[in-house]
Formats: structure tokens, sequence, C-alpha cells
């Protein structure tokens, strides 16, 4: 029997409003592939992202362009240069890796090497708002060890001390998402090494970045949106200190192992981030986080709800997924 292929749009709603300097939004978006043989199924969870050009629509169409060639026996490998990497290469990739996990008896966790079931620490996001709210929040959140903000505004200053003051002993990443400029950036640096921030992510628009090789970095500074695929690590080694891992980036678990292996042989510190999406969506993640220098993997904590079976959190910490979630 061949193996069968269907993909769902489902729709989770977010706890309050998630804002970026990009934009907020309410609800969260994705989009699940399933594969089916022999009466076992895998599934994959993918969130498309406008910035990189993708729309649901879009998304959708390209996962459903490789039914056929899934239908035939497509492996993973061959999906590699059968897709581009994105969401859609996403879904099928890790809805591939639950399959073969579940048609075999071996978890990917083994698979990988990743065995250990250790929980790991995620970083909260901090949702972009006026100085007041933002420390408020931070407030609320102080006791979790280590939290990510969203800036990029014409007053990250206010923003940044409202959310130091409020937690001082929380490890702090600051995500820009592109909205420093270089006539404010080293100012922002400034302000971030004297708040003790642990790491500063994308604070250049991508492609208008190479100002970072001529300053002085004097907090580490990670690439998101400069960095997709192995093959744009060696180009950034003279900017970036760090780069942000995303499966929905790099097309599935698959690249990113790769992505992740020659990472580390570069020396860069990494960071295994996610979009606003669902416990089926951090699964695959959480396991190649494992032994990274941070993961940000809080997306089913900005929901109102997860779906059902999701991951076990307790506080900052995500456990391992179950068999039966993925993997």
């Amino acid at each position: 029997m061949p193996r069968h292929l269907e993909a769902t749009i489902e729709a989770f709603p977010i706890a309050g409003t998630f804002t970026i300097s990009r934009g907020s939004k309410t609800e969260a978006d994705v989009i699940v592939c399933t594969i089916s043989k022999d009466g076992v199924s895998g599934r994959g969870e993918c969130v498309p992202y406008r910035r990189y050009g993708e729309t649901m629509d879009g998304v959708m169409a390209d996962i459903l362009a490789v039914s056929k060639a899934i239908e035939a026996g497509l492996t993973r490998n061959e999906l590699q240069s059968a897709m581009k990497p994105g969401a859609a290469r996403n879904a099928v990739d890790c809805a591939l890796w639950d399959l073969e996990a579940k048609q075999s008896g071996r978890s990917v966790a083994a698979s990988i090497g990743a065995t250990g079931q250790d929980p790991i620490v995620t970083a909260f996001t901090l949702s972009l708002s006026d100085a007041a709210a933002m420390g408020a929040d931070a407030r609320r959140n102080r006791e979790r060890p280590l939290l990510k903000i969203k800036l990029g505004t014409a007053d990250d200053e206010s923003r940044l001390r409202a959310v130091r003051d409020s937690a001082p002993d929380a490890r702090i990443i600051v995500d820009a998402n592109e909205g420093w400029t270089g006539d404010n950036i080293e100012r922002h640096l400034t302000i971030a090494a004297e708040l003790d921030i642990s790491l500063i992510e994308q604070p250049l628009p991508a492609g208008k970045d190479e100002m970072l090789s001529r300053i002085k970095r004097l907090v580490p500074i990670c690439a998101d949106e400069s960095v997709h695929s192995t093959a744009d690590l060696s180009s950034l080694r003279d900017r970036y200190d760090a780069v942000n891992i995303k499966l929905d980036k790099t097309g599935g678990l698959t690249e990113a192992l790769v992505m992740k292996a020659e990472a580390q042989r570069l020396g860069f510190q990494i960071m295994v981030g996610c979009m606003v999406g669902t416990s089926l969506a951090m699964a695959p993640a959480v396991l190649l986080a494992q032994d990274t220098n941070y993961a940000d993997l809080d997306g089913p904590l900005l929901l109102a709800r997860d779906r059902p079976g999701g991951l076990r959190y307790e506080g900052s910490l995500v456990y391992p997924p179950l068999a039966e979630l993925w993997g």
C-alpha cells in the first residue's frame, strides 16, 4: 500500500496579542502535513512566514505538489532537493521523521543521538509594547531564568531599562527584528552591555548587516533573518557570534541537523528558535536544542490553548516529546 499525504490548516488563538516591530497578531495559523502508510501516520507542523514571502495558500500548494512523489516513496534525503527550504519542506520532512519512527519503533531522539530525557530551559518572550507595559510583563515573569524581549523601535532604551529593572536576575535576549539602524546600533549595544544583556538577535536588516563586521560587538550578536541554511554560515563569521536555527527556515529537521553541526564546527553559539506554533512544531526542535546555547521554544506558552497531548512545560522548562505527540 503506498503512502498517502494530506495537509490541513489549523488556527490556535494567542493569549492576548503577539506584537513585534513588523506587526501584531491574535491567532497562530499553522499547516499540518500528515503522511500515512499501513495504518500508521506521521505528522509535521509548519508556520508560513510573510517576511520570507510565504502565504498559507502557497505553502499548502507546495506541500500538495510533492504528494505523488511521497506516495511513490520519496525519501527524506531526496526531499532536500525536491523542495526548497522553508515552511512547506519543514512540514513534510518532520512528518517523514515521525512516520519512520512509528514504523520502525526507533525514536527520532535515538536516531539523532538526542536520547537524554532531561528538560531544557526555554526563553519566554515578552511582546513589544510601551516601556511601562513591558516592564509590568517582565515583573510578572521575573522568576523565569531566560526572557526574550521584542524591540526595534525609536525608543528601545526605555523598554530595555524597564525590563531589566523589573527582572534584575533574569538572563535577557533582545530581538530587534531588523529594527535598528547604522545610526543607533552602537548606542544600543552600549546600553545592552551596561544592562548585562546576554544576546542580541538580528539588530540590522538582513542583507544590510555588513556594519557588524566593523564595529565592536559589546554583546554577542545572533543572526536570524540573515541565516536560513548551512550554505549561509561561512559568510556570516565576521559579523555574527551566534545563529538562530528554526525548522521553518531550514526546511525541516534533516537540514537543521546538518546546519547545527556546521555551525558548531565554525564556532558559532547556537539558538534553536521557533515561530508561534503548537507543541507539534516545537517537538522536533526540542530534540535539536538538547546541547545548544539557547532554546527559544515557547510557542505553546504564548497560545490560549495548545493542541491535545502537547509538550510538558513546567515554568520555563520544556520536556522532550512523548511518542504520542511526535517522534
